[in-house]
Formats: C-alpha cells, sequence, structure tokens
C-alpha cells in the first residue's frame, strides 16, 4: 500500500490480469519526470509514453509478476497488466492489494507465454535489497520538481523579456527609417527663391 501511496505520478505499476501476484513499479527515467514536472501534466506526453518502455525491459517486469503470482506462476500464457500508477483508482471499499483504473485507455497488457528462467535467474542474481524512504523520495521528487518549474519560469520570463526588447528596437528601427526617406525630407536646393534666411541691408 505505502508503494502505491507514495509512487511518483508517471511510475508505471505491473500486475497479473485477475489474479493474485506480486505489485511492480517500474521508475521512469529522471528526464521524462523532470518533463512531467515543467510542463504541469498530470498525464504522460505521447514522447514520454509507456508505450515506449523497451520490450525487453518490459518482458522482464512480467516475467516478475507473474513468478511471483501463486496462480499464475503455474500457467502459460498469463495476460499482465500495467498502467502509470497515476492511473490506478484505490477507494476504502478495496481489499488490500485491490485496485481499479481511472482512465481504461491508460492500461495496457501483455502476455507472458510461460515462464522464462534465463530472464528470472538473470533478475534474482542482480538483485539489490533496498528499504527506502518512500515518503522521503516523493518529498524530495516533488522539491525537485517546484525548482524545475522557478527555473523553467524564469528562463521563459527572460526570453519574452529579450523578445520585447528586439520587437521594440525593431520598431524604433522603421520608425526612423521612414523619418529617413527621401519624400520626408527637403533640401536649400528644394528652397524657393525669396524664402532664403539672408537680411537685406
Amino acid at each position: 500500500e505505502d508503494l502505491l501511496k507514495y509512487a511518483f505520478p508517471e511510475d508505471v505499476w505491473f500486475h497479473v490480469d485477475k489474479m493474485s501476484s506480486a505489485h511492480v513499479y517500474l521508475r521512469m527515467p529522471k528526464a521524462w519526470i523532470i518533463k512531467r514536472a515543467v510542463l504541469n501534466l498530470s498525464y504522460l506526453p505521447k514522447d514520454m509514453s509507456i508505450d515506449l518502455i523497451p520490450t525487453a525491459l518490459l518482458r522482464d517486469c512480467a516475467q516478475l509478476v507473474k513468478a511471483n503470482s501463486i496462480q499464475g506462476c503455474k500457467l502459460n500464457n498469463v495476460k499482465v497488466v500495467y498502467t502509470p500508477s497515476s492511473n490506478i483508482k484505490k477507494t476504502a471499499d478495496m481489499d488490500v492489494g485491490q485496485v481499479g483504473f481511472h482512465k481504461s485507455r491508460e492500461v495496457r497488457l501483455t502476455t507472458v507465454d510461460k515462464k522464462d528462467n534465463a530472464v528470472l535467474n538473470r533478475l534474482n542474481k542482480t538483485k539489490v535489497e533496498k528499504y527506502p524512504d518512500l515518503a522521503g523520495e516523493l518529498l524530495t521528487r516533488e522539491k525537485e520538481e517546484r525548482e524545475e518549474r522557478k527555473r523553467s519560469l524564469k528562463e521563459q520570463n527572460k526570453k519574452e523579456k529579450e523578445e520585447m526588447i528586439k520587437r521594440k528596437e525593431e520598431a524604433e528601427i522603421r520608425s526612423y527609417s521612414s523619418l529617413m526617406k527621401a519624400e520626408n525630407m527637403t533640401t536649400n536646393a528644394n528652397v524657393a527663391d525669396g524664402d532664403d534666411d539672408d537680411d537685406d541691408f
């Protein structure tokens, strides 16, 4: 439950479909997290879609939830569901481990044909057990988001100010150029006889 409570919005949640299983959370690259924060989005833009998860990584996550399902580990052609954690719906009347979805269009399915011991052995050999401060990590991430938004806003304001100065300078140049047009200028040759300013003594 804490994994869901403190998950980053773009973390991808995996579970065996319609069976009990472990929950696997895939943390997306930091570049995606920052971009999502800067754009202030509640969803993933197209270039940050979960459909871009590499096939090998998707297979690893699916194998993990299948292997950690009491029923699913014994079956072939097991369906695994995955979706951004921000799409997970949890209500008070749901049992522990039970969840729903806010938007079905953000849910994906992949099929695990059979248990792949090579994949599972590789994952077990490289496994590192950690007990992170989930709440602390979320607070840190939110702080980084705020700082990135401030930096982005500062950059945007700077660009807008530079553009405004540039437009003003261009307007002044255009105005000056119109004053310098030949038809708006006079010379001594244009002064009519008798209109000169010399006084007769």
